[in-house]
């Protein structure tokens, strides 16, 4: 059998081309970066806090209820007894609920808890429709 002479002869690319390719295309990528930025800060941030909201609003809508009514936030918004009796509770249990960097109001057809929103600062909102009304949960960071 004779072998070809040119099978032999193959041609391989150097590491150091390679690596010098890889270099070069990390490069451009951070120039990239660097001449168009990143996307504006408040997208992501409301879209965060839009998703704590709807978390703790999750939460809390599951949740058994104290005395009476099938959930908790069914209990808060049945009458403005039962939310003067359950507020600091229902306060407690966001607190527990939420990251320490957050801060919220609950609001229900009866009142409010929490702390009261600033007008400039980016909101999470999720919205529960309880038989007794809606409740509103609103998170922003602290």
């Amino acid at each position: 059998m004779r072998e070809d002479a040119t099978a032999g002869d193959r041609g391989q690319l150097s590491l150091s081309v390679v690596e010098a390719g890889v270099g070069v295309l990390f490069v451009l990528a951070v120039a990239t970066a660097f001449a168009f930025g990143t996307p504006a800060g408040g997208v992501g941030e409301t879209t965060q806090l839009d998703a704590y909201a709807a978390d703790a609003a999750t939460v809390l809508a599951n949740e058994p209820p104290q005395h009476a009514e099938r959930t908790r936030l069914a209990e808060v918004a049945a009458s403005e007894s039962a939310f003067d009796r359950e507020a600091a509770a229902l306060e407690r249990r966001v607190e527990r609920i939420l990251p320490d960097n957050l801060m919220f109001s609950v609001a229900t057809p009866h009142g409010s808890v929490g702390h009261e929103r600033p007008s400039n600062a980016p909101v999470g909102v999720a919205r529960v429709a309880t038989g007794n009304g809606r409740v509103t949960v609103r998170v922003w960071y602290a």
